[in-house]
């Protein structure tokens, strides 16, 4: 999707429904601008149902203030207006007040954003503004003021956050959806009882240097079923996304399609609307022409070479699960049978083990121990289907969000060794 090529009302409407969809934002609550070349500001209108918004209700705001539509403007376009003049580079704009962020607002901190690499580098630096009434002429002057200084995301007191993007809606968009992940990765690791862990500066800088590994390309031949296997991919992908295992620019997919082909998801592309023609073949060590596959391809391409028995391979970043990733408590799958049979005995590595040591990385993946927790970076799943590998994703993050409310009840009590082996034995599994 060119979302460049969509017509400003458009774009509203659909991030609009997108944040309200996830639960990002209430009916009455949260407002988002684009502002275009002819310096109209296109914003989303005051007292309208934010989960049902139409093209035909977004106002036009132009430069002499007057506006135009059958609403009225948000409350808020003042501050839209006063930090478009303080930024002319901003092309967008997005407020909203997600319970997680509304909750760093009020304690008056920032969501850390160096517990994952990818993190800081989407989000940049953090800015506060002082409170101030709504829709006042103050809260526009106390939140300009921060963007003037060259910040793009302002934590607002008791408020919420603002985003500015000198590139377009989306942009600012994936800005607030990974900030708001980092938000609830930080609750949930300290409702387990543990400070997370913050990347180290060398860690961070180790995780810039994973670059594309160069490929020879070659012009691919897709037969009937690799095409079904793009179509099940991309079903699968979006349902991760709607199921919050996935962010907007995070997760990856594989599916083996021959002993020495196999289709991963593409990089920088939007999880939400990826078509099957977006999936990039892997063949023999080449890329499919004109693609650019997930820079975790060469991990994908390890497993499938070592372990005939994977056909498929998932890395992604769920915010319960990766709880345990960012804090040095374990995760111990044996609270339901169903946990135990799909995941068995969970074990974490180091970070930089997905991008410095895919092969050391590879080889610990087997039948026996088919899923992973990456320090500080991601979640591996690996099954011999592509739903296989999915349910365990879905069954890791579901036990994981039981172990973190588990413990505002009390202590857990996991499955006995003796239980452990009597389901080993009843499924198979020895």
């Amino acid at each position: 999707m060119n979302f460049s090529m969509m017509h400003p009302a458009d774009q509203i409407v659909m991030i609009m429904n997108r944040i309200y969809r996830y639960g990002l934002t209430t009916t009455s609550g949260g407002n988002l601008s684009i502002m275009d070349d002819n310096g109209i500001m296109w914003i989303s209108p005051s007292g309208i149902d934010k989960g049902n918004l139409r093209r035909e209700d977004i106002m036009r705001v132009f430069p002499d203030g007057t506006y135009e539509g059958i609403h009225t403007p948000s409350v808020e376009y003042p501050f839209h207006q006063a930090i478009y003049k303080a930024r002319p580079d901003l092309k967008a704009i997005l407020h909203a007040h997600p319970p997680t962020l509304v909750a760093f607002s009020v304690a008056r901190k920032f969501p850390n954003t160096l517990l994952v690499p990818h993190a800081r580098l989407i989000c940049g630096e953090l800015a506060y503004a002082e409170y101030a009434l709504p829709g006042s002429k103050k809260l526009g002057e106390n939140i300009s003021a921060q963007f003037a200084k060259g910040y793009n995301t302002v934590m607002l007191e008791n408020h919420g956050v603002v985003i500015g993007s000198p590139e377009n809606l989306f942009k600012a968009f994936m800005v607030f959806e990974t900030l708001d992940f980092c938000a609830r990765l930080e609750i949930n690791a300290r409702t387990i009882g543990l400070n997370p862990r913050p990347l180290t500066k060398a860690e961070l800088e180790r995780f810039q240097l994973k670059t594309h590994p160069v490929m020879e390309e070659y012009e691919p031949v897709y037969s009937s079923e690799e095409l079904g296997m793009r179509r099940d991919m991309c079903r699968l992908i979006k349902r991760a996304y709607e199921n919050e295992l996935f962010t907007s620019s995070q997760g990856t997919f594989s599916c083996r399609v021959s002993d020495d082909t196999f289709l991963i998801t593409p990089y920088d592309m939007d999880r939400t609307y990826l078509e099957p023609e977006d999936l990039v073949q892997i063949k023999a060590g080449k890329r499919e022409k004109g693609k650019i596959p997930s820079r975790s391809m060469h991990l994908h391409e390890e497993i499938y070479r070592q372990h005939p028995e994977i056909n498929a391979v998932i890395v992604a970043h769920p915010h319960n699960i990766m709880a345990f990733a960012v804090t040095d408590q374990e995760f111990d799958a044996r609270l339901i049978p169903e946990s135990y049979i799909q995941l068995r005995n969970v074990k974490k590595y180091p970070f930089g083990s997905t991008f410095m040591e895919a092969e050391e990385m590879a080889a610990r993946l087997t039948v026996d121990n088919p899923v992973a927790i990456i320090e500080n970076d991601c979640v591996i799943t690996t099954g011999k289907s592509l739903i296989n590998a999915f349910d365990r994703l879905e069954v890791m993050e579901y036990s994981a969000k039981s172990v973190i409310m588990t413990h505002t009840l009390g202590d857990i009590v996991h499955i006995t060794d003796e239980e452990v082996d009597e389901i080993e034995v009843a499924f198979g599994l020895k």
